[in-house]
């Protein structure tokens, strides 16, 4: 049954390319008032939470090795978005949070996201998003 879902006509792989393409197209004309990159923004998306991590936590959420997530948080840092401290119990650990300035970014960069997922998701029926997710789940889970 898989091997007749995946047609030599058609690429998922291709298609999220074009589709994360024309996102982050959309996002950054959305949130160019913010002068981020869009490693920037991502960061900043995934700790819009609140919730502190370290660098190996945040560089899963978004999908880069921690030596590449380091420019990017050398740049927020700079511009007072995040602070790196040390881990509480165990300081050989860095921990990124966000500051208040951080937090607003984060909530409106959300927000940015939120809104373009319903703009392109609302016609949608709930168990093509429920498979929409179960295929990027699986395509992030692919094992090297």
């Amino acid at each position: 049954m898989k091997s007749e879902s995946v047609s030599s006509e058609w690429s998922a792989l291709l298609a999220l390319q074009r589709a994360t393409h024309a996102t982050l197209q959309v996002l950054a004309a959305e949130l160019v008032d913010l002068d981020l990159t869009a490693s920037e923004i991502n960061a900043l998306a995934n700790l819009a939470d609140g919730r502190g991590r370290t660098v190996s936590e945040l560089g899963a959420a978004v999908g880069t090795r921690p030596s590449t997530l380091t420019s990017v948080l050398d740049r927020l840092e700079r511009r007072g978005h995040i602070t790196r401290g040390a881990r509480p119990g165990d300081r050989r650990a860095v921990l990124i949070e966000l500051t208040a300035s951080g937090q607003l970014t984060a909530t409106t960069i959300r927000r940015a996201i939120s809104s373009l997922e319903h703009r392109a998701l609302d016609g949608l029926p709930a168990d093509a998003i429920a498979a929409l997710r179960a295929a990027l789940r699986a395509l992030t889970e692919v094992p090297s």
